[in-house]
């Protein structure tokens, strides 16, 4: 989330940065809160200056035997007043603490400005192939390899689900090993194997909750959600920790299952694999020194075009602008491969800075 300092010094900044997002959201309300919760905590601090003053002249009072009545009663006045106040600032608070976490973070300057039509290619590796023929989709490719099998995966679980057999299946893993290793053992990423269900707690460190809830998959008795991404486990692995400088940079992989409701795609894009309630994914995480996030991002970029490049797949980076960024991205790089089947690219990757505003979320430090 962002600062409530910043909020309040660089109104102006937070709200252009709304606008460039095209997200509506009252700021002034979350200030006027503000000004409210500072106002009534110094009414409360000079209240309990004079209190602790009665309070001493009342025991000086009582060592001296003498009439002290008056003031007990105007000390519990003083208290009754406190109560109020502290009521008051705890319903702001909770207020205050609901609207923070539905602004998103603030764009990086260097990222252009507008929808998604405002996207910039950074750049490009491989070239596209060209056929003599017109290349099958992946849906008549796994049919005539008998590879996967979406019917066998609509009657187990329904549509947007993908069964893997034979050679798909152990294509499937060999991909997730090839990850794993490349990341571990040439580019010095720790491995790790985190539970695919999180606390709300977790949902909302990383920024997926409140925002995105019916994006998620529930779990109604128990308030635990299944993962979107193992970006949300695997931040969370430093939730409410205090890091040593001296310790950072300190990167993650992590292989998880992820599930997606895709509330509102109906009808879009649903047919294989282009879009999923579920998927497998390898996922990168860094935590590092705000001064050099800029330099790590580019690093894990990189890390994440030399799988592509290992399995000679053309591709392209975008920077995506303001207006199509995630909700908790400063800057964010999308690589895209080119699918000759359905003619159009295709998001294999996402690469963000979060700068401190899943730190500030998660209480890490």
């Amino acid at each position: 989330m962002l600062d409530i300092k910043l909020i309040r010094e660089d109104a102006k900044v937070v709200k252009q940065s709304l606008k460039d997002r095209g997200v509506k959201f009252d700021l002034d309300e979350v200030l006027q809160l503000d000004k409210e919760r500072r106002k009534l905590l110094t009414e409360v601090e000079a209240l309990k200056r004079d209190k602790n003053k009665e309070s001493e002249e009342i025991g000086k009072l009582l060592r001296e035997k003498k009439e002290a009545k008056g003031r007990i009663a105007k000390v519990k006045a003083i208290s009754q007043k406190i109560d109020k106040i502290d009521a008051k600032v705890g319903e702001i608070d909770n207020k205050l603490g609901i609207l923070l976490l539905n602004i998103p973070n603030i764009p990086h300057k260097e990222i252009p400005k507008g929808g998604p039509d405002k996207n910039k290619v950074v750049h490009k590796w491989g070239d596209i192939p060209h056929f003599s023929f017109s290349p099958k989709d992946h849906i008549e490719l796994t049919e005539l390899l008998d590879i996967m099998d979406f019917n066998v995966s609509s009657k187990i679980a329904g549509s947007g689900f993908a069964f893997y057999k034979g050679v798909g299946a152990r294509l499937e893993r060999a991909l997730l090993n090839f990850m794993l290793d490349l990341h571990t053992k040439k580019h010095g990423y720790m491995e790790v194997f985190p539970p695919f269900l999180v606390n709300r707690a977790s949902m909302i460190g990383t920024g997926q909750l409140p925002k995105f809830e019916e994006d998620m998959y529930r779990l109604k008795d128990d308030d635990l959600f299944l993962i979107p991404t193992a970006e949300v486990p695997v931040t969370n692995i430093h939730r409410n920790d205090i890091l040593k400088e001296e310790d950072l940079p300190i990167s993650y992989t992590a292989y998880t299952a992820c599930f997606r409701r895709e509330a509102g795609s109906y009808g879009k894009d649903t047919k294989g694999l282009t879009r999923v309630h579920q998927f497998d994914k390898v996922e990168l995480v860094k935590f590092v020194k705000p001064e050099t996030s800029s330099d790590e991002l580019e690093s894990l970029l990189k890390d994440a075009e030399e799988v592509l490049q290992l399995l000679e797949i053309p591709y392209r980076v975008i920077m995506l602008a303001t207006g199509d960024i995630s909700f908790a991205a400063s800057k964010c790089y999308d690589i895209e491969i080119w699918a000759p089947g359905l003619n159009r690219w295709l998001e294999v990757s996402s690469c963000s800075n979060f700068t401190d505003f899943q730190a500030r979320r998660a209480n890490i430090k």
